[in-house]
């Protein structure tokens, strides 16, 4: 059988320890290199493969490597020095260095569709929340550092309208990608045996 077959069940040791021990690496711990044209390509397509409901695909990708980062962080700036007249222009510059702190970042556009079958946005908005969980899985799985951010940016109607959002577009997340600089610490983790419990009727 060919290794490339799908398998209803497939136990896999090895992904369930890669998925227990998952981290994000924090973006002030990003270095060069990051994934080159290549490998973000093979980032996008598995990012990709997540549920689905009726293959809408609602989600779409904008790239920034190389100087688009500095580009784009000019509307980042412009945007905060409009929402805050009164900041130190030092305040500003550092705004507007927000995408230079990783080699690549991806915006992941969660773009609900009208769907006469009945699928709803919210779930539609979902799956493009699926999409960026499954781009640090894929980065890491890589070799590559990664962290998702949204920050207040994500939702500035200018910084909106300078990525080309429309209609009811919304930026699902930022995803920050690099090598990292030093291994990252765990954290505090959820007590999942509090949250869970049996339904009884």
């Amino acid at each position: 059988m060919s290794s490339d077959t799908l398998r209803a069940v497939d136990a896999s040791q090895e992904v369930l320890r890669f998925l227990k021990s998952r981290r994000s690496t924090l973006v002030k711990n990003m270095i060069s290199p990051g994934p080159d044209a290549s490998q973000i390509a093979d980032i996008l397509q598995t990012a990709s493969r997540v549920p689905d409901h009726r293959k809408l695909a609602p989600f779409r990708f904008l790239t920034f490597t190389g100087k688009a980062r500095e580009d784009f962080g000019k509307h980042i700036g412009a945007a905060f020095a409009k929402a805050h007249p009164d900041m130190p222009l030092d305040r500003t510059v550092f705004e507007a260095g927000r995408f230079l702190r990783a080699p690549v970042v991806i915006a992941v556009i969660a773009s609900p569709v009208d769907c006469s079958r009945g699928t709803p946005k919210s779930e539609q908005i979902f799956t493009a929340g699926a999409v960026c969980f499954q781009m640090l899985l894929a980065a890491r799985a890589m070799g590559f550092a990664g962290q998702w951010l949204t920050e207040w940016y994500a939702y500035d109607a200018a910084v909106q309208k300078a990525l080309g959002l429309s209609g009811e577009e919304q930026v699902a997340g930022f995803i920050y990608l690099g090598s990292a600089s030093e291994d990252p610490s765990e954290r505090a983790r959820p007590d999942v045996g509090a949250l869970t419990q049996a339904w009884t009727g």
